[in-house]
């Protein structure tokens, strides 16, 4: 070190080394630090000698960024550098470097986007410190500036950027070279940007180093380290001092190229979350310097945007207030939510609102959250922070908008903006629409979008009008259309360019968005949400920085010649269904949501749609479409709670009335059964759907779902027959290993239209056994002609088998109607939940693509390669492997702590609340069996005798109903008989600690507990304490009683969306479901 930096400071260097091995020693590696990067520590030296007074601790954290990579052992790792007087100091006076950053930056420019603060100056001299001697990586929260930052710092070293977006499937073969043909056929090798970069000596600015694959990132590492690269070619890239040695040797350097001396690499990457692997592995920290970049302080962010747009509204200090509420909650929940209040979602607020002022704060939050579409425990926690910063929900007035355009004018509200002008009326869409003032509200804050240059995003349900309201906003702006459907084949390739061979020619043409871009047209991006996330994150550099690479080689965006200018009156408008449950995509409005303005897109309010309908159905009578308006509405409601799978939207109901307006003689519950004929697989769907319509005057209600008219009709394949046989005696009869039919007679069982034997259709058997053939059926006469005796030896026989069959399981007719009880009064909360886990299940085992085969659908990225005899040039649909490296997938862990103190048991007379607990208790158990491996649970009890009492323990779930029985039985009885006093407390530390040891992906606690606490002096913040104790624990709180209003002061107390209140009995099922569909989701 003291060789590469001579005159650095011996003390500095000294601290360094000293922290470097001691992280390295083997004592150190049993707290599990990562490797420390040796090989780097000469470029701090460096970095010190050009900088003497850099504290040791800043340039450690740029080697070692333990707080980024580091969760429990970061105390470990500081008490460590404190032994060596190594951490972090007060922030000093700005140095002179600091001063021609400022000097530079107060340089008159003619479109100015940074606005300086003290911190973000300071880092932009780090990181040009950094620049100066190594390539380096800056991390931080999406939205936090890291890439306007990095652009400062070219700017103001005087370089030119080459941004390069990374991708999870992106190649080596992407990253440096790629084959094409020239005009004759010619198969060529065309120089990645990155290369270009290289030989240029431009800044190579590598955006999202967090997706790209760690195989692909490692052709990088004889780059960064040794500034040499191979290419495919046969080429080769050297540096450009061991360039110029090889020239003064004479020695040939055919096929050598020098990489420029002013070459940098920037990475730009989000922090590592739990619920990914950590991509910052030791040989990421080789490759680079690190740099970590925070979120504005409220401060900073008030002075950025008073400097860009004049004074502060109170509803504008209101919004910011709530981003640094939600960033520093304590509540995992809230933070989750803190990204959709990034500093680039609030200057586009600021924006949005010094030129369209507005006075309603909630609807300006709802729709930036997407409120309506949050989980209830999400939704919930944030409502309750909007009441404490005093942001509510005003009362509205009945929606009047008007929409017309006159004199070249399209007016929409209060916003007007003129009509475009375009030859290119074929791609202006046109559609029959029917105004619905919902829609037009819509459209006005689209068109303000529009004013203000941003890019769209509309989210809501499928079958809602998403593309019916563009199209029609489009067709009233006549603004040209390109339009792109995503799916879960969609590739970064395929969404940029389209390659073909023609003529032996390889030919890209143009996809729809580069025809946008080039064309001026609006791009509108179609289910958005069925492509991989990788893939859509490419359109940041577009929307963002106005820059994007195709993959064939062509640029978007830039100053060359042969780059492809964007047309300035383009326009992304991107379409996506709600996030999480049901549709279960991928959360396209989560990635990238901040970049677009969003808007979310819902059925149309009672009255306006029955108004709708009405124009689409003029002929059908106005009271079946208010019928159907009211069925549809309560459908939709269950969606929203998960009792029913599908979110039923207004093109079901428009598809209905269109139906029954065209063909007036329709009988309309056949009609409305088309619309439900896949729900009739599911028996708890057909009930559900059969209580809602005979709820609503359809009087088939049930009987409609169960047997339908043209169902009927295809089943009814039973056969009349008579036997003309006396009976005998009762009996089981053999069993047929060919399962052959066997009608009449009395030997065989399962036979049809026989006597004495267990079958169907027959006569004098003991019970039904139906084995799956056509029925032959007696009739009525015949069998009520059965004499007594043997109908009595029948039904005795049948009473045995049942009995037999309950002992089989351990079970007691009296059980089994006790059990059921419990079961009947959760029946459908756990239809609803195993709905959720099913969906999770099934999404996890979605197959992927894998290339390089030499079988399958034909790689367009590889046709090139097809041309010239390769075989491996195809793909295929395979469940994807894990990666090298990657923890094991585990199930999610669920524990539900359960209060059997007396006083569930001495109260449960005043409030139900030990029966709310059996119930509870039954949900679980009953809801989780068949998914052991996506989450397994236990169920642990305190009483005052106990803090922890087992009653189903992990990996020994009950197999059947007497095991579940047994279960609350044990529980009941506890409650009767333990000793009176309250472990809580105790309880619920014990639960989430132990829990949070195990080796699992997550844990989940639930305690269930009455609101005594008071009487135990157990204060509330202490169970807040122990609630939020563990990091990888979603802890959460429900209690099921209380006298008077204890409950209510309690949950007051207690972290937002931490704690619930149940005092009904059907609510439980429901709280529970809520925490399961926002904590599982991630499953």
């Amino acid at each position: 070190m003291k060789a590469a930096a001579p005159t650095a400071p011996d003390s500095t260097i000294t601290k360094l080394l000293s922290c470097a091995f001691a992280i390295s020693s083997k004592e150190s590696a049993a707290l599990g630090f990562p490797d420390f990067p040796l090989d780097n520590l000469t470029l701090g030296a460096k970095i010190l000698e050009n900088n003497p007074k850099l504290p040791p601790y800043d340039l450690f954290f740029r080697l070692y960024p333990y707080k980024l990579f580091l969760k429990e052992q970061t105390t470990h790792l500081e008490s460590l550098l404190e032994s060596f007087d190594v951490k972090p100091q007060p922030q000093s006076v700005f140095s002179a470097f600091t001063q021609k950053v400022k000097t530079f930056l107060a340089t008159p420019t003619p479109k100015k986007t940074y606005i300086e603060t003290d911190y973000q100056n300071k880092l932009i001299e780090e990181m040009l410190q950094s620049e100066q001697t190594a390539d380096f990586c800056i991390i931080g929260p999406r939205g936090s500036g890291k890439s306007l930052l990095v652009q400062q710092v070219a700017n103001i070293a005087g370089k030119q950027t080459e941004n390069i977006v990374l991708y999870q499937d992106m190649t080596a073969r992407d990253l440096i070279q790629q084959r094409t043909t020239l005009e004759n056929g010619d198969t060529v090798w065309t120089l990645s940007p990155l290369v270009l970069a290289a030989l240029e000596g431009k800044i190579a600015v590598l955006d999202g180093i967090h997706r790209i694959h760690p195989s692909t990132l490692s052709c990088l590492h004889r780059l960064v380290q040794n500034r040499e690269l191979q290419l495919h070619d046969g080429k080769r890239l050297i540096s450009h001092e061991r360039y110029q040695l090889l020239k003064t040797k004479t020695t040939p350097t055919d096929g050598v190229l020098p990489i420029h001396p002013d070459f940098r690499i920037v990475a730009i990457g989000e922090p590592p979350n739990t619920n990914t692997t950590n991509w910052l592995t030791p040989e990421v920290l080789s490759l680079f310097l690190f740099h970590e970049v925070r979120s504005l302080t409220k401060q900073e962010e008030l002075h950025v945007v008073t400097s860009k747009y004049g004074p502060v509204s109170p509803q504008m200090h209101k919004i910011i207030e709530l981003a640094h509420v939600l960033r520093h909650s304590g509540d995992q929940t809230l933070l989750n939510l803190a990204g959709h209040l990034s500093t680039r979602q609030i200057l586009r607020l600021a924006a949005r609102m010094s030129q369209f002022p507005t006075t309603d704060l909630y609807d300006v939050l709802e729709t930036t959250f997407m409120v309506k579409f949050l989980p209830s425990l999400a939704r919930g926690a944030l409502e309750r922070t909007f009441e404490r910063l005093g942001v509510t929900q005003a009362a509205r007035d009945p929606i009047s908008v008007k929409c017309e355009v006159q004199d070249g004018v399209l007016t929409i509200g209060a916003s007007s903006v003129p009509v475009h002008q375009t030859s290119n009326l074929s791609k202006v869409p046109e559609i029959l629409f029917y105004d619905v003032p919902q829609h037009l509200q819509l459209m006005e804050r689209l068109l303000q979008d529009f004013h203000l240059g941003q890019h769209i995003l509309l989210v809501g349900n499928q079958g809602v009008g998403k593309n019916k309201i563009i199209d029609r906003f489009l067709q009233l702006m006549n603004r040209p259309r390109e339009y792109i459907q995503l799916h879960r084949d969609t590739t970064v390739q395929t969404l940029t360019v389209q390659p073909t061979v023609k003529d032996g020619v390889l030919v890209h043409e143009d996809s729809p968005l580069v025809k946008a871009v080039k064309s001026g047209h609006v791009l509108v991006v179609d289910e958005a949400d069925k492509a991989p996330t990788h893939v859509t994150c490419i359109l940041k550099t577009l929307i963002e920085s106005g820059q994007m690479v195709l993959s064939d080689g062509r640029r978007i965006g830039g100053t060359s010649p042969h780059h492809i200018p964007i047309h300035p009156d383009f326009r992304v408008v991107v379409l996506a269904n709600r996030p999480g449950f049901p549709f279960l995509g991928n959360d396209f409005f989560g990635a990238l949501g901040d970049l677009f303005s969003s808007h979310s897109v819902e059925n149309p309010e009672p009255e306006a749609e029955i108004a709708l309908l009405r124009q689409y159905g003029p002929e059908v009578p106005l009271e079946t479409i208010k019928k159907l308006v009211k069925v549809f509405g309560e459908l939709r409601n269950m969606a929203d709670q998960g009792l029913v799978s599908y979110p039923y939207s207004t093109r079901e109901v428009v598809n209905i009335v269109k139906h029954l307006n065209q063909f007036p003689n329709s009988d309309l519950e056949e009609v409305i059964f088309n619309v439900f004929d896949f729900d009739r697989y599911s028996s708890e769907v057909v009930d559900t759907l059969g209580e809602i319509l005979e709820k609503h005057g359809f009087t088939g209600g049930k009987n409609l779902m169960l047997t339908p008219k043209k169902v009927k009709e295809r089943i009814q394949v039973t056969v009349n027959r008579k036997s003309g046989l006396d009976v005998s005696a009762p009996k089981h009869g053999k069993e047929d290993p060919k399962n052959e039919p066997h009608v009449g007679g009395n030997t065989w069982a399962g036979g049809t239209g026989g006597r004495d034997t267990a079958g169907l259709g027959g006569k004098g058997g003991p019970y039904r056994l139906d084995k799956g053939h056509k029925v032959h059926q007696l009739s009525d006469e015949e069998k009520n002609s059965v004499p007594e005796h043997v109908q009595r030896a029948a039904r005795e026989m049948g009473r045995k088998a049942f009995q037999e069959k309950l002992k089989e399981i351990g079970m007691s007719g009296y059980d089994a109607s006790l059990y059921n009880q419990f079961y009947h009064s959760v029946e459908r909360q756990v239809q609803s939940l195993r709905v959720i886990l099913g969906n999770l299940q099934a999404k996890n085992k979605e197959r992927h693509w894998t290339r390089h085969q030499t079988a399958g659908e034909l790689d367009d990225v590889k046709l090139i390669d097809g041309l010239l005899g390769e075989k491996t040039i195809f793909r295929r649909r395979a469940e994807q492997e894990p990666e090298l490296g990657a923890p094991q997938i585990k199930p999610k862990l669920f524990r539900l702590v359960v209060d059997v103190s007396g006083s569930m048991y001495r109260f449960n007379g005043y409030d139900g609340r030990l029966d709310r607990e059996l119930e509870a208790a039954v949900l679980v158990m009953e809801a989780f069996q068949g998914f052991d491996d996506k989450i397994q649970y236990d169920i642990i009890g305190h009483s005052g005798e106990a803090p922890s009492i087992p009653f189903v323990k992990f990996k020994e779930p009950p197999k059947n109903n007497k095991e579940r029985l047994d279960i609350i039985r044990t529980m009941h009885a506890h409650a009767q008989y333990c000793w009176s006093g309250d472990h809580t407390l105790e309880g619920a530390e014990s639960a989430i600690n132990s829990l949070a040891e195990e080796d699992c992906d997550e844990g989940i606690v639930i305690v269930l507990s009455d609101a005594n606490l008071e009487r135990y002096r157990i204060p509330p913040s202490k169970l807040a304490q122990v609630l939020t104790s563990k990091p990888n624990i979603s802890a959460y709180a429900i209690f099921i009683g209380g006298l008077g209003d204890q409950a209510e002061r309690l949950t007051e107390k207690l972290p937002a969306g931490r704690a619930f209140i149940c005092r009904d009995v059907t609510q439980l099922p429901q709280i529970l479901k809520q925490i399961f569909s926002s904590s599982v989701i991630n499953i």
